[in-house]
């Protein structure tokens, strides 16, 4: 069977050319954009009160600022991969900056709740530009195996710790701005990188004469927008209200349809040999696994330390930050050193274990528990699991790629995150919201009970979706330890991590 590695005429060994010497600065560029794009998906949570007030948004249609995102951007990423591949990536990922930045500063100011929504779909389409041609850019920078270790730890650790640092981030602006700098911060952060694109990045020419797959786009993203916008009304809905079952029944359609035409499309969107390989196949799913149960605890944390504990929005920003330094730690200490001599399952394994036990300490979570000794060490834990794991995946699923497919294969990385990222917060939110309402129902006898049972119900829902999270994040270790069966890329021979062709 092909698994997309032998097809290509054999390339030369790493180090037969000599290494572009801005790369270590050409990382800083590409991180700094990777950095922007992940945390704007989290950065206006703790805002979200705010901006719901300022622009007299309805309970049902505040989440909109969030999914609005998360929607447009995992549904167009795949797409945004391919016209990395055909255009040329750094010329994607200048265009990719320059709209994200008009899109935040539209958003910040929105006069409208619809103005800020279409806002929020605009960055999330130019995100689904920009971050797989950030990571193919990486992806052919840093060919050496103990290099690219080392390149990708810092990616991993921006990938994984982003969403965490946007609670900081947002806490901060919030507090001593306004909610609106959550979207304004994005504009001097793209000047930057947009000047140390021009300065700093290489790259080869795009593949001239070849054709975007119009129909393969519309049936893979089509399908992906369904999928995600069908989790998303199944928490408002519930999960078998008509429409739910509708949406999730044609976007299971529509990718099954997507799939079909693959193999017959003359240029397809996405090679199906990319997917059949079974480390990148496994890379993928415990990539959308993990994330799942990730983002559902973001939701819950956020709104338990300000709602049930108090907390001021700088306070529940930075009880964050344990977590964010253990992702980092995770991935640029331990991932990043070892994945040269340890095979990449034995890192992901291990960090899902630990992801898992770190949730399991949060299910004894009540309502008055101690940050410092009940919250933090859950924190840390899954943190560091997430940083063992999220490192070897982008490192396991862009290895020995063809360089006219590294856009489209980061694109896939990139969409299981941002696709389990809306998943996990539809499905979980849904399982707790109901969990809270079947408690309260239960236990609330009398109207002058109301004040004790509430916030008691509400903590009974977050335990019971995070038991749901732990769940799903043991389903990533058993994706990593049964699928992923690559080699460290140390141990690998030279031909298996190709060479990309040197641009002036």
């Amino acid at each position: 069977m092909d698994d997309g590695r032998t097809s290509d005429p054999p390339q030369p060994y790493a180090g037969t050319e000599p290494a572009d010497p801005r790369r270590w600065w050409a990382l800083v560029v590409i991180a700094l954009a990777q950095l922007m794009v992940v945390l704007d998906a989290t950065i206006v949570n703790i805002a979200l009160p705010s901006a719901q007030h300022a622009l007299h948004m309805s309970d049902g249609n505040r989440q909109w600022v969030i999914t609005a995102y998360t929607l447009a951007f995992g549904g167009l990423l795949l797409l945004g991969g391919r016209i990395a591949d055909l255009v040329g990536r750094k010329r994607t990922f200048v265009v990719g900056l320059i709209g994200f930045a008009l899109a935040s500063a539209l958003g910040g100011g929105a006069t409208s709740s619809a103005m800020l929504f279409g806002a929020r779909a605009l960055q999330g389409a130019f995100a689904a530009v920009l971050a797989p041609s950030a990571l193919s850019l990486l992806t052919t920078a840093f060919t050496d195996p103990r290099e690219r270790g080392k390149a990708f730890g810092v990616y991993g650790a921006l990938a994984g710790s982003g969403s965490a640092i946007g609670f900081i981030v947002g806490g901060l602006l919030t507090e001593y701005l306004n909610w609106r700098w959550c979207l304004y911060v994005n504009v001097p952060i793209a000047i930057v990188a947009v000047l140390g694109a021009f300065a700093l990045l290489r790259d080869r020419p795009g593949a001239r004469g070849a054709r975007l797959d119009v129909p393969g786009a519309l049936l893979g993203c089509g399908g992906l927008v369904t999928i995600v916008y069908g989790f998303s009304e199944a928490e408002p809905r519930g999960w078998t209200d008509p429409l739910v079952l509708a949406l999730l029944a044609a976007g299971v359609l529509l990718l099954a349809t997507f799939v079909w035409w693959q193999n017959r499309a003359p240029s397809p969107l996405l090679p199906l040999h990319i997917v059949r390989d079974r480390d990148r196949a496994g890379c993928f799913l415990t990539m959308m696994l993990a994330v799942i149960g990730m983002f559902g605890l973001f939701l819950f944390m956020t709104y338990y330390l300000q709602v049930i504990l108090g907390y001021s929005p700088v306070r529940a920003g930075l009880a964050f930050l344990p977590l964010t330094a253990a992702i980092i730690t995770g991935s640029t200490q331990i991932s990043a050193r070892l994945l040269s001599r340890v095979a990449p399952r034995l890192l992901m394994v291990p960090g899902m274990l630990l992801a898992v036990a770190g949730l399991l300490l949060l299910t004894r979570m009540r309502v008055g528990s101690s940050y410092t000794t009940e919250i933090l060490p859950s924190l840390l834990l899954l943190g560091l699991g997430m940083g063992l794991t999220f490192m070897p995946i982008f490192a396991t699923a862009t290895a020995g790629v063809a360089p006219r497919d590294a856009g489209v294969t980061s694109a896939t990385v990139n969409t299981a995150q941002q696709v389990g990222g809306s998943i996990g917060t539809a499905l979980l939110n849904t399982i707790a919201t109901t969990s809270s309402a079947a408690y309260i129902a239960a236990h609330l006898h009398r109207p002058s009970d109301r004040a004790a049972v509430l916030p008691v119900g509400v903590v009974h829902g977050y335990t019971v979706a995070i038991w749901w999270a732990a769940g799903v994040m043991l389903a990533a270790a058993l994706a990593a330890g049964l699928m992923i069966t690559a080699k460290a890329p140390g141990r690998s021979t030279p031909a298996r991590t190709p060479v990309p062709e040197s641009v002036g």
